[in-house]
């Protein structure tokens, strides 16, 4: 993209931006010498195409309601309100409206956010000598660069005040209450999530793009199979009832659905995640949504189109059956117990603060005979209260009334000989075009519960 088109899309997204917040945004984006002038059709379309990528009806995203599809789903979404009233428990940080407000404040707050750290970059680009600045104008025009940045933040901007006004239509938060959150927070001197609001948009990646097939491809196919085998165990019409704690923005739980014969639950515990799904489940068609996730950072980038370039989701449209049910694990299921057949934790076991916690909701929620499918790393988080190795994992799962069962060499090799536990290399990256790879030996059993 030249740099006076790239200006154009800038000035037509704040202007956009500053709308919806009632303000004017000025573009920072300074203009490059001696760019030649443009086309009119060229600038004419670039113009339709930027007020675009704003309008959320274009997008796809916006739907017409948030009614209830089913009544499984209109049973949950009442007991989803109730837990989210203020009134629901004590008010604290880890309240779910607490925590649902602060995640709505930073999707609001991407472009500030984000703007920040582009005016920082271009502020320590300034210290580069007169020479150097030269150099790298006539060669790569690095100004240029960061003006195209600025343009695709705005971009991810819009979807991120999308993704919010969604939540707010979901779960019934009106806009002053948004206002007085994010105003008090401010005043404390509180900053937005920068962090997680960039961590969705990457996860998006990973679930709902054709470029997260490798990393899906890593683990689901195995998951699937092994589920499909148990299927086949029961009568044709019997639909077995499945739970994917830590479901994130939820793909395998949908990948599930579509096999055929499973009522799928989703479990998740952040607003971040839950808000992002949301939006997400919206989408009724495929590739509604462009952004540009990875303009965040300049690390292991082989050229700049790596860095700058569109991601389109949904790659498939959301089942309409899959459930989802927001809270912590441990608690928000305790009138389901004895009610799963499977259990399916991917990437999930090692977030726990309290491991054998996990242990001990997954027994209580399985009906006797029931299956638990695990895949994923022992990567274990700060604080928790016990950390296991895979071999210590496995004498307490027995202990605790479980039994193992080869999951099959689909799900790699076995990691200990005699044990029924496999390992497969799965990656955890987002972004296939990197100069990096973060993998992980992923541990996969299935066990029943006796």
């Amino acid at each position: 993209m030249r740099s006076s088109l790239l200006l154009i899309l800038v000035g037509v997204a704040s202007a956009s931006l500053g709308a919806a917040d009632g303000t004017s945004q000025a573009s920072t984006a300074q203009q490059p010498e001696n760019v030649p002038a443009l086309e009119m059709d060229e600038v004419t379309a670039t113009i339709a195409n930027a007020q675009a990528v704003q309008n959320p009806l274009m997008m796809g995203a916006m739907p017409s309601g948030h009614v209830p599809r089913t009544a499984r789903h209109r049973h949950e979404k009442a007991h989803l309100m109730k837990r989210m009233d203020r009134k629901s428990g004590k008010w604290t940080t880890n309240h779910p409206r607490y925590r649902l407000l602060e995640a709505l404040w930073a999707y609001t707050r991407y472009r500030e956010r984000h703007m920040a750290e582009l005016d920082r970059w271009r502020t320590l680009y300034k210290s580069v000598s007169k020479k150097q600045m030269k150099t790298l104008e006539n060669t790569i025009g690095y100004k240029k660069k960061l003006d195209e940045i600025e343009g695709l933040i705005l971009v991810n901007a819009a979807i991120c005040k999308d993704m919010a006004q969604n939540a707010m239509q979901f779960y019934g938060i009106e806009q002053k209450e948004l206002d007085d959150h994010m105003a008090l927070a401010e005043k404390d001197g509180r900053q937005a999530d920068k962090f997680a609001t960039s961590q969705t948009l990457k996860h998006y990646v990973r679930d709902w793009a054709d470029e997260g097939l490798k990393e899906r491809n890593e683990a689901f196919p195995c998951i699937l199979s092994t589920l499909k085998t148990i299927k086949s165990e029961y009568a044709e019409d019997t639909k077995l009832s499945v739970l994917l704690p830590g479901s994130g923005l939820g793909r395998l739980g949908h990948d599930v659905a579509n096999l055929g014969g499973f009522e799928v639950t989703i479990n998740e515990w952040s607003m971040f995640m839950n808000v992002g799904y949301r939006y997400m489940d919206a989408q009724t068609s495929t590739h509604t949504l462009t952004f540009h996730p990875f303009v965040d950072a300049m690390s292991h980038h082989a050229t700049k189109e790596d860095m700058l370039h569109p991601i389109s989701a949904p790659n498939t449209v959301p089942h309409p059956d899959v459930l989802l049910v927001e809270g912590d694990f441990n608690t928000v299921l305790n009138d389901k117990e004895g009610h799963f057949d499977i259990i399916v934790t991917h990437f999930f076991i090692d977030t726990a603060r309290n491991l054998m916690a996990y242990f001990d909701t997954i027994h209580r929620l399985l009906k006797p005979g029931g299956r638990w499918i695990n895949f994923g790393p022992l990567l274990y988080g700060t604080g928790p209260f016990v950390q296991l190795s895979l071999e210590e994992i496995i004498e307490v799962v027995e202990a605790m009334g479980f039994a193992f069962e080869d999951i099959g060499p689909e799900c790699g090799d076995l990691t200990f000989e005699g044990r029924e536990v496999r390992s497969k290399e799965a990656e955890y990256g987002f972004n296939v075009r990197a100069l990096t790879r973060y993998a992980y030996l992923a541990q996969v059993w299935m066990v029943r519960k006796m």
